[in-house]
């Protein structure tokens, strides 16, 4: 008996050991990355088999600063809230509250879109899997800094084109789960902001979690955001995304998010608790949108065959897994998540950057716990963003040299004073201060920028204020046929903000 107890430890004594060097060698990776990537801060967790296998902070809070991250520094978490949102909604149809096939002006008799069908036809399902035919990002500019509350976001969403057939395509849109937040609001009786806490984050002991950056005032252990800025990494402030709410409000720590990952490698249950079924858990990962897989994007990961959006969270196959995850982008700061049910695994990432650094780490532990070669997909991806980064610097040299020389404006400066709005982002104002030309969007009083002349009716935008997401842009003033100035139109290339989708007619 004693001789089979030693051979079943020298079994398993290799299994241990090579876990343990597993999560070393993970340890080291991850370290190098963030200083490869030139990331301030950053958290991560893995979970596995329904425990807390890896917590562990790399870097420091704010550059230039002592304060080290670990396992409860808080990060803006975004889009990864969405989880949270579909999660609540799955409870309300196990409470046969609501059902994902449900009219959305059921509850939201306001909702409307740019065709009456698609109004009346658009279900709960279809905010939360970007089927609706709105663009992706389309309107964010609507809700980001300005006053508008959440309805009358959602109000507005009807002045949005159509980008693609109904249930046609793929466009990822914020404002249809801010919309999806309110029906939440109607069918549960509360707010969004206090069913995600009475729901899951006291329940689940997400203690640090909140869901406003008010919330951060008691709080000491939080992150900064950080971002480039004229080529150097610099500090940005907080912004305050409390409209955004369902879409991308929550700030929280690897180690309350393991929390949220164990529910859902779970189905649901949690601790002898099940918070919903195990058949919403399956619906939320079924894919409801799925996506063209060329070949580019299968010659950089060959063990993906399909890539699809669920409710709340995007889904695709790795070495014969579903994996479910999300990732997450707030001013400064990015993130991800991911779980493989069948193995029981979750990773989250939070970063105090905006760096493409959380992707090819999510992929390094997919390969250290199912099996394959260590491939180096942080180099990889390292290059690849700088030729992004190179062939971007080129492509604004090329904007540069269009400019024709020796130009100048149609009219005094006086002639092109004035407001210019539109029903759907509201008035913009131009103004003579100084001998110049102001920019002012007046729904975001942030949105402030001198004007100075780049050729013909066409004027550089030089924001006052830094925007981690954005720089410099144009603005032309367009004319009638009688030559009078009747519209402004804003080009400022970003990957985010679709500023040229903004109408500003000519009002006064």
């Amino acid at each position: 008996m004693r001789r089979v107890r030693s051979i079943l430890l020298l079994l398993v004594f290799p299994v241990l050991v090579l876990a343990q060097a597993d999560l070393k060698q993970l340890d080291a990776y991850f370290s190098k990355a963030q200083k490869d990537w030139e990331v301030p801060g950053m958290a991560i967790a893995i979970v596995k088999d329904d425990k807390v296998v890896f917590a562990k902070g790399y870097g420091v809070r704010e550059l230039g600063k002592p304060e080290k991250v670990d396992e409860h520094t808080l990060f803006a978490i975004a889009s990864n809230s969405k989880s949270f949102t579909s999660a609540a909604l799955a409870q309300l149809v196990d409470e046969k509250k609501l059902s994902w096939s449900d009219p959305v002006q059921k509850y939201l008799p306001y909702f409307r879109l740019y065709d009456p069908y698609v109004s009346t036809e658009v279900r709960v399902r279809d905010l939360l899997s970007h089927r609706t035919g709105l663009g992706t990002y389309s309107g964010d500019l609507v809700w980001y800094g300005t006053p508008y509350n959440r309805e009358e976001v959602v109000r507005r969403a009807r002045f949005l084109k159509q980008e693609y057939p109904f249930r046609s395509g793929y466009g990822y849109s914020n404002i249809m789960f801010i919309a999806a937040g309110e029906v939440l609001h109607k069918a549960g009786g509360k707010p969004w902001e206090e069913v995600v806490r009475e729901r899951f984050f006291e329940p689940l002991g997400m203690k640090n979690t909140v869901t406003s950056t008010n919330d951060l005032r008691n709080k000491t252990n939080v992150a900064t955001p950080h971002g480039e800025s004229e080529g150097k990494i610099v500090t940005f402030p907080w912004y305050n995304w409390d409209v955004m709410g369902a879409a991308g409000a929550i700030i929280s720590s690897v180690t309350d998010m393991a929390q949220w990952l164990r529910v859902h490698i779970n189905h649901g249950m949690y601790n002898g608790r099940q918070f919903f079924s195990e058949r919403q858990s399956r619906f939320m990962w079924t894919p409801h949108n799925s996506f063209f897989l060329d070949s580019t994007a299968h010659a950089r990961m060959p063990e993906r065959n399909f890539s699809a959006y669920g409710l709340g969270w995007s889904l695709m196959d790795y070495r014969g897994r579903l994996v479910a995850g999300h990732s997450g982008g707030y001013d400064g700061m990015f993130s991800r998540m991911a779980v493989i049910p069948e193995d029981k695994l979750g990773i989250v990432i939070l970063t105090n950057s905006m760096t493409g650094i959380t992707t090819p780490l999510v992929n390094r532990v997919l390969d250290a716990y199912l099996g394959g070669s260590e491939r180096d997909w942080s180099g990889e991806a390292l290059a690849r963003d700088r030729e992004a980064k190179q062939k971007a610097r080129e492509e604004r040299e090329k904007e540069e040299n269009k400019r024709v020389a020796n130009t100048k404006a149609s009219f005094p400066l006086e002639a092109y004073a004035g407001t210019y709005g539109g029903p759907f982002y509201g008035d913009a104002e131009v103004k003579v201060e100084n001998g110049a030309l102001v920019l002012r969007l007046l729904p975001n009083p942030e949105f402030v920028a001198d004007l100075s002349h780049w050729h013909y009716d066409t004027f550089e935008i030089q924001w006052r204020k830094k925007f981690p997401w954005f720089g410099n842009g144009k603005l032309q003033f367009l004319m009638d046929a009688a030559g009078k100035v009747v519209e402004i139109k804003l080009d400022v290339p970003n990957e985010d903000f679709w500023f040229h989708e903004l109408e500003f007619k000519r009002v006064q």
